[in-house]
Protein backbone atom coordinates (compact mmCIF):
# COMPACT_ATOMS: atom_id res chain seq x y z
CA UNK A 1 0.00 0.00 0.00
CA UNK A 2 1.21 3.51 -0.87
CA UNK A 3 0.25 6.82 0.68
CA UNK A 4 -2.63 8.75 -0.78
CA UNK A 5 -1.08 12.03 -1.93
CA UNK A 6 -3.21 15.08 -2.67
CA UNK A 7 -1.26 17.73 -4.63
CA UNK A 8 -3.45 20.80 -4.47
CA UNK A 9 -1.51 22.48 -7.29
CA UNK A 10 -2.78 19.86 -9.74
CA UNK A 11 -5.89 22.01 -9.97
CA UNK A 12 -5.19 25.73 -9.77
CA UNK A 13 -6.57 27.51 -6.72
CA UNK A 14 -5.47 30.25 -4.34
CA UNK A 15 -3.29 27.64 -2.63
CA UNK A 16 -0.99 27.46 -5.67
CA UNK A 17 -0.83 31.28 -5.66
CA UNK A 18 0.26 31.29 -2.02
CA UNK A 19 2.85 28.55 -2.64
CA UNK A 20 4.30 30.61 -5.51
CA UNK A 21 4.70 33.55 -3.11
CA UNK A 22 6.47 31.33 -0.57
CA UNK A 23 9.02 30.44 -3.25
CA UNK A 24 9.55 34.00 -4.53
CA UNK A 25 12.81 35.56 -3.29
CA UNK A 26 11.40 39.03 -3.92
CA UNK A 27 8.58 38.35 -1.46
CA UNK A 28 10.41 36.20 1.11
CA UNK A 29 11.96 39.24 2.83
CA UNK A 30 8.53 40.01 4.26
CA UNK A 31 8.38 37.54 7.17
CA UNK A 32 4.84 38.51 8.10
CA UNK A 33 3.61 37.72 4.59
CA UNK A 34 5.60 34.46 4.55
CA UNK A 35 4.02 33.31 7.82
CA UNK A 36 0.56 34.40 6.69
CA UNK A 37 0.90 32.43 3.45
CA UNK A 38 1.83 29.32 5.44
CA UNK A 39 -1.22 29.93 7.60
CA UNK A 40 -3.52 30.42 4.59
CA UNK A 41 -2.27 27.25 2.88
CA UNK A 42 -3.02 25.29 6.07
CA UNK A 43 -6.48 26.86 6.28
CA UNK A 44 -7.26 25.81 2.73
CA UNK A 45 -6.10 22.25 3.37
CA UNK A 46 -8.01 22.13 6.67
CA UNK A 47 -11.19 22.84 4.75
CA UNK A 48 -10.43 19.99 2.32
CA UNK A 49 -9.68 17.54 5.15
CA UNK A 50 -12.91 18.49 6.94
CA UNK A 51 -14.89 17.24 3.93
CA UNK A 52 -13.64 13.71 4.68
CA UNK A 53 -14.31 13.76 8.43
CA UNK A 54 -17.42 12.19 10.00
CA UNK A 55 -20.33 14.49 10.85
CA UNK A 56 -23.61 14.28 12.69
CA UNK A 57 -26.99 15.98 12.40
CA UNK A 58 -27.89 18.24 15.34
CA UNK A 59 -30.92 20.38 16.07
CA UNK A 60 -29.95 24.07 16.15
CA UNK A 61 -32.30 26.63 17.64
CA UNK A 62 -32.50 29.73 15.46
CA UNK A 63 -34.48 32.88 16.37
CA UNK A 64 -37.31 31.55 14.17
CA UNK A 65 -37.26 27.80 14.61
CA UNK A 66 -35.22 24.59 14.59
CA UNK A 67 -32.73 23.67 11.86
CA UNK A 68 -31.15 20.25 11.42
CA UNK A 69 -27.50 21.17 10.85
CA UNK A 70 -24.36 19.19 10.06
CA UNK A 71 -21.49 19.39 12.54
CA UNK A 72 -18.21 17.54 12.96
CA UNK A 73 -18.80 14.38 14.94
CA UNK A 74 -15.37 14.54 16.56
CA UNK A 75 -12.45 16.90 16.84
CA UNK A 76 -8.94 16.13 15.55
CA UNK A 77 -5.58 16.34 17.28
CA UNK A 78 -3.42 18.98 15.57
CA UNK A 79 0.24 17.96 15.79
CA UNK A 80 2.99 20.44 14.95
CA UNK A 81 6.69 19.82 14.31
CA UNK A 82 8.57 22.71 15.92
CA UNK A 83 9.58 25.30 14.96
CA UNK A 84 8.75 25.66 11.29
CA UNK A 85 5.36 24.01 11.72
CA UNK A 86 4.03 26.78 13.94
CA UNK A 87 2.90 28.91 11.01
CA UNK A 88 0.80 26.13 9.52
CA UNK A 89 -0.46 25.13 12.95
CA UNK A 90 -2.03 28.56 13.24
CA UNK A 91 -4.00 27.94 10.07
CA UNK A 92 -5.20 24.50 11.19
CA UNK A 93 -6.30 25.74 14.61
CA UNK A 94 -8.13 28.68 13.02
CA UNK A 95 -10.44 26.15 11.38
CA UNK A 96 -10.35 23.24 13.84
CA UNK A 97 -10.66 25.65 16.77
CA UNK A 98 -12.02 23.00 19.15
CA UNK A 99 -9.30 20.48 18.36
CA UNK A 100 -6.69 19.15 20.77
CA UNK A 101 -3.02 19.92 20.15
CA UNK A 102 0.33 18.16 20.15
CA UNK A 103 3.83 19.61 19.78
CA UNK A 104 6.97 17.76 18.71
CA UNK A 105 10.52 19.13 18.67
CA UNK A 106 12.35 17.43 15.79
CA UNK A 107 15.35 18.93 14.05
CA UNK A 108 18.40 18.04 11.99
CA UNK A 109 21.61 17.66 13.99
CA UNK A 110 24.36 18.40 11.45
CA UNK A 111 27.86 16.89 11.42
CA UNK A 112 31.11 18.24 9.98
CA UNK A 113 31.05 15.79 7.07
CA UNK A 114 27.75 17.32 5.88
CA UNK A 115 25.56 14.46 7.09
CA UNK A 116 22.84 14.85 9.69
CA UNK A 117 20.58 12.86 11.98
CA UNK A 118 17.10 13.64 13.25
CA UNK A 119 17.02 14.62 16.91
CA UNK A 120 13.66 14.44 18.69
CA UNK A 121 13.82 15.88 22.20
CA UNK A 122 10.31 16.99 23.24
CA UNK A 123 6.75 15.72 22.81
CA UNK A 124 3.62 17.21 24.39
CA UNK A 125 0.54 15.29 23.35
CA UNK A 126 -2.86 13.95 24.49
CA UNK A 127 -3.78 10.30 24.02
CA UNK A 128 -4.08 9.53 20.33
CA UNK A 129 -6.03 6.31 20.70
CA UNK A 130 -8.69 6.10 17.97
CA UNK A 131 -8.24 9.80 17.13
CA UNK A 132 -7.94 11.66 13.84
CA UNK A 133 -4.47 13.25 13.82
CA UNK A 134 -3.37 16.07 11.50
CA UNK A 135 0.40 16.71 11.47
CA UNK A 136 1.85 19.84 9.87
CA UNK A 137 5.31 20.92 8.73
CA UNK A 138 5.95 23.26 5.78
CA UNK A 139 8.33 20.89 3.97
CA UNK A 140 8.44 17.14 3.38
CA UNK A 141 12.04 16.78 2.18
CA UNK A 142 13.83 13.52 3.03
CA UNK A 143 10.89 12.43 5.18
CA UNK A 144 13.18 11.34 8.04
CA UNK A 145 11.85 13.77 10.65
CA UNK A 146 8.24 13.00 9.79
CA UNK A 147 8.74 9.23 10.00
CA UNK A 148 10.44 9.60 13.39
CA UNK A 149 7.67 11.93 14.62
CA UNK A 150 4.96 9.46 13.61
CA UNK A 151 6.79 6.61 15.35
CA UNK A 152 6.92 8.60 18.60
CA UNK A 153 3.30 9.75 18.35
CA UNK A 154 2.03 6.21 17.86
CA UNK A 155 3.52 5.29 21.24
CA UNK A 156 0.85 7.61 22.72
CA UNK A 157 -2.03 5.72 21.11
CA UNK A 158 -3.11 4.20 17.83
CA UNK A 159 -4.79 6.88 15.68
CA UNK A 160 -7.55 5.77 13.34
CA UNK A 161 -6.45 8.32 10.73
CA UNK A 162 -3.29 10.36 10.19
CA UNK A 163 -3.12 13.28 7.77
CA UNK A 164 0.05 15.20 6.98
CA UNK A 165 -0.14 18.81 5.77
CA UNK A 166 2.75 20.64 4.08
CA UNK A 167 3.36 23.46 1.64
CA UNK A 168 5.86 21.57 -0.54
CA UNK A 169 6.67 17.86 -0.66
CA UNK A 170 9.56 16.11 -2.37
CA UNK A 171 9.30 12.81 -4.23
CA UNK A 172 12.05 11.32 -2.03
CA UNK A 173 10.13 12.12 1.15
CA UNK A 174 6.97 10.60 -0.28
CA UNK A 175 8.93 7.44 -1.12
CA UNK A 176 10.19 7.15 2.47
CA UNK A 177 6.65 7.62 3.76
CA UNK A 178 5.45 4.85 1.42
CA UNK A 179 8.04 2.58 3.00
CA UNK A 180 7.56 3.44 6.68
CA UNK A 181 4.12 5.06 7.08
CA UNK A 182 1.93 4.12 4.11
CA UNK A 183 -1.28 4.72 6.07
CA UNK A 184 -0.70 8.48 6.27
CA UNK A 185 -2.60 10.70 3.81
CA UNK A 186 -0.37 13.48 2.49
CA UNK A 187 -1.83 16.90 1.59
CA UNK A 188 0.58 19.31 -0.07
CA UNK A 189 0.53 22.64 -1.87
CA UNK A 190 2.96 21.34 -4.50
CA UNK A 191 5.48 18.56 -5.21
CA UNK A 192 9.11 18.98 -6.32
CA UNK A 193 11.19 16.09 -7.64
CA UNK A 194 14.77 16.95 -6.64
CA UNK A 195 16.69 17.25 -3.39
CA UNK A 196 20.16 18.63 -2.61
CA UNK A 197 23.04 16.75 -0.99
CA UNK A 198 22.20 18.56 2.26
CA UNK A 199 18.60 17.38 2.14
CA UNK A 200 16.89 20.55 0.93
CA UNK A 201 14.10 20.41 -1.64
CA UNK A 202 14.97 21.74 -5.11
CA UNK A 203 13.83 24.22 -6.30
CA UNK A 204 11.84 24.38 -3.05
CA UNK A 205 11.83 27.68 -1.19
CA UNK A 206 14.84 27.54 1.16
CA UNK A 207 14.62 27.05 4.92
CA UNK A 208 10.99 27.66 5.94
CA UNK A 209 11.83 28.01 9.63
CA UNK A 210 14.49 30.65 8.98
CA UNK A 211 12.25 32.56 6.57
CA UNK A 212 9.40 32.59 9.09
CA UNK A 213 11.30 33.17 12.33
CA UNK A 214 14.91 34.17 11.59
CA UNK A 215 18.19 32.31 11.22
CA UNK A 216 19.50 29.95 13.88
CA UNK A 217 22.80 28.41 14.94
CA UNK A 218 23.34 24.98 13.42
CA UNK A 219 23.53 22.12 15.94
Amino acid sequence: MNNTVINLSDNHSLISNWVSELRDVTIQNDRLRFRRNLERIAEGIALEISKEMPFEIVDVQTPLGIHQSKRLKEQPVLATILRAGLGMHGGLINYFDKGDNAFVSAYRRHFEDGSFEISLEYVSCPSLEDRIVIICDPMLATGASLVKTIEHLKVLGNPKQIHFVCAIACSKGIELMNEHAPDVKIWCGDIDTDISEKGYILPGLGDAGDLAYGTKQQQ
